[in-house]
């Protein structure tokens, strides 16, 4: 059975093998994304369909706090009553939806629909927030739409020049590689911009270390010595973007003298990376989450798109820019409904025409819609004050983790009047709930993804579920009945699914009406937009024109705030969270997986040597890290390739163990993305023993 890995975004292709109670899977050859290759994630995901800690009854919290095995139609009837009531007391948005991009294209459309026709709640975001709400958000302000890469992986080998900022694809999206290797052994140059010389960046790439926080100042710097030296495309300029003046004036004050002393990389490699660029007749631009998880996050997307646009590579084959989408369906997750202000199809839910289609398919009037919500961590923040949710569904995440300033939303969290999780873990999150519900995986449901290029694929059922687990198709369905709405979610199928989904993308940004699960099985995928059955689909954007009201491409002149929370004397160093090889987002499926644990058992802080022995530290050694809203104990791991000045940690674990305890909820103010990539941190001078590795409590 053909289907595709349930974690990152290049939704590798995998065949499955064997029975429901002894699953195995292997690598798709035939698959051209990863022709056959996984990552050691990829390659232990059956261990977990019949993982002895699976969820397989409904779990509802008695009157004593703990939580006991119930029935479905006990954990159903609680959840309508607790819903009802609260909207009865407070009104409609006060019960809230948060999705995920590990839903499929059918489950986040269907919450989307779920939230604003059966529940009627404006209060519905998704994990996405945390991931790629940046860099959607500029390329919509740029090119005038969102798609990770306007391009498939295959043109990556094409370019002479890449530049890849604040991504580290050797552990996130280890089956992407083999596409840079290629690039290089064709004689092209990798340019990796990161605080950290991360795997990705220790081949003979050329690596520029810039401070945590500077990613638009090291961009304007680029940019500059591209227009000084000449290396502009005037007349790609001035035949397909507006706005560039104000661009080249503003550059003209980031010397590369200056953007050594603010970033912290050698003037010699900002001239020498700009030149790497300016000279490759094809160049590509591709940014990832230490950009973009920051305060300033979209005007970090921004300045790297001004110097992708200065270059004339949207459009071109073999060159571009684009950004790597992290989450399996973090593409599909959010074009389909589930983000505060978006109907299907990735339009905006103030927009009267997208608002009248929508309706029109879900069978409702325009102005029964809801408007716009809070953003997710809005939303999360706001639980307990005036006019915030005081009841939340949470379907395939995991915000007691993810959130930033974790330890404060996991008490909020706490307080609510009724928290309902879908999940097939009884993840930190679940752990909390006052029912639990147990969910189908991946192997065990059909249903669609879109992966980072924007191709439509198929997951397939290969098992039947364990007894007791339902799809979140089901659970959904069998919600909006028991609330009086069963009639728009009376469907037999995911497919039938799709296909409403089919027509309430239709005409949109997002355009998935030529998509079906035929034509998906016939063509191994299907690239968006692909508005109708005999269109061909769209792998390449941007080649003749913008999706823009006048077709251009619009350049934004940036000036770089800085972080939220520069180092300062009482916290002289930046903290900067992110992922490993074995893990994958908030841990809930890879902690349960032996050899992964195995692997990476820990989170470990990674320091530089001269900073740890300035505290008295060597590699082994407990320390304590802390910030203003938390503190950890973490294993110190000396890595001679890490800034003097930074520590960084990964977000895999909980409980004392989450470096998201630690982050700084500060919002980016047009993407609301909060700001992961960096904080003003301390290491304590004393070190402590293993034994000693207790959290010590910080409000």
């Amino acid at each position: 059975m053909k289907s595709h890995c349930p974690y990152c975004a290049l939704q590798c292709g995998i065949e499955l093998e064997g029975s429901a109670q002894t699953p195995a899977l292997v690598g798709d050859a035939g698959f051209p994304v990863n022709e056959g290759a996984l990552c050691i994630k990829g390659w232990t995901a059956a261990s977990l369909l019949r993982h002895p800690e699976r969820l397989t009854s409904p779990l509802a919290r008695d009157a004593g706090g703990a939580l006991r095995t119930v029935g479905w139609d006990e954990a159903l009837r609680r959840i309508v009553d607790a819903v009802s009531g609260v909207q009865a007391r407070h009104g409609k948005d006060a019960v809230g939806v948060l999705g995920s991009g590990a839903l499929t294209n059918e489950k986040a459309y269907l919450l989307g629909k779920f939230a604003r026709v059966a529940l009627g709640s404006a209060s519905i975001d998704y994990n996405g927030r945390f991931c790629m709400s940046s860099a959607a958000a500029a390329a919509v302000r740029a090119f005038g739409v969102d798609r990770g890469l306007p391009f498939p992986l295959e043109d990556i080998p094409l370019a002479e020049a890449i530049l890849l900022v604040g991504a580290n694809p050797a552990e996130t999206m280890p089956p992407l590689v083999r596409y840079f290797q290629a690039q290089r052994k064709a004689g092209g140059a990798l340019i990796v911009a990161d605080p950290r010389r991360t795997a990705t960046a220790l081949s003979d790439a050329l690596h520029l270390p810039l401070a945590p926080g500077t990613d638009a100042v090291l961009a304007n710097g680029l940019l500059h010595v591209l227009v000084r030296d000449g290396f502009v495309d005037e007349d790609y300029v001035r035949a397909r973007t507006e706005g560039f003046e104000a661009v080249r004036a503003l550059c003209a004050a980031y010397w590369p003298e200056r953007v050594e002393r603010l970033t912290g990389v050698p003037q010699g490699d900002v001239v020498r990376a700009a030149r790497l660029l300016g000279q490759a007749r094809t160049a590509m631009v591709l940014t990832a989450r230490g950009a973009e998880q920051q305060a300033q996050g979209v005007a970090n997307v921004l300045a790297f798109v001004n110097l992708a646009l200065a270059l004339g590579l949207p459009g071109r084959r073999g060159s571009g820019f684009g950004t790597l989408t992290g989450q399996g369906n973090g593409q599909g997750g959010r074009e389909h409904g589930q983000k505060a202000d978006q109907l299907p199809g990735y339009r905006r839910i103030d927009d009267p025409a997208a608002r009248a289609h929508v309706a029109r398919v879900w069978g409702i009037g325009a102005d029964e819609l809801p408007g716009a919500g809070r953003s997710a961590f809005e939303m999360l923040d706001g639980i307990g004050s005036e006019g915030g949710v005081k009841a939340l569904l949470v379907f395939g995440t995991n915000p007691a983790v993810s959130a930033p300033h974790g330890r404060a939303i996991a008490d909020r969290l706490a307080r609510l009047e009724c928290l309902i999780v879908s999940d097939f873990f009884l993840s930190e999150t679940a752990s909390l709930a006052h029912v639990v519900l147990p969910s189908t995986q991946w192997a065990e449901e059909d249903g669609t993804t879109t992966n980072l290029e924007g191709r439509v694929v198929r997951r397939r059922k290969a098992f039947d579920a364990p007894r007791g687990v339902r799809t979140d198709l089901e659970i959904l369905g069998a919600l909006a009945r028991a609330l009086g709405q069963g009639d728009g979610f009376a469907f037999e199928s995911a497919q039938d699914v799709f296909e409403e989904l089919r027509r309430a993308s239709a005409g949109g940004p997002a355009d998935y009406a030529g998509i079906t699960y035929e034509r998906i099985d016939r063509e191994g995928g299907v690239f968006w937009p692909c508005p109708s059955q005999d269109h061909p689909g769209t792998p390449r954007l941007f080649t003749r024109r913008f999706p823009t009201k006048n077709g251009r491409a619009r350049f934004h002149a940036v000036r770089p705030a800085g972080p939220a929370e520069a180092p300062d004397a009482d916290y002289p160093l930046f903290l900067t969270t992110g992922r490993v090889l074995a893990h994958y987002q908030s841990g809930t499926q890879t902690r349960r997986v032996a050899e992964l644990v195995e692997r990476e058992p820990e989170p470990v802080a990674e320091i530089h040597p001269l900073l740890a022995r300035h505290h008295g530290l060597e590699a082994g050694d407990t320390l304590r890290l802390s910030t203003r809203r938390g503190e950890l104990r973490l294993r110190v791991k000396l890595v001679p390739a890490m800034r003097q000045d930074t520590v960084f940690v990964p977000f895999h674990w909980g409980g004392v163990q989450s470096a998201n305890r630690l982050t700084n909820p500060a919002l980016d103010p047009v993407s609301r993305m909060p700001e992961f990539k960096v904080c003003a941190a301390r290491i304590e001078d004393k070190a402590v023993s293993a034994a000693e590795s207790v959290e010590r409590g910080v409000a």
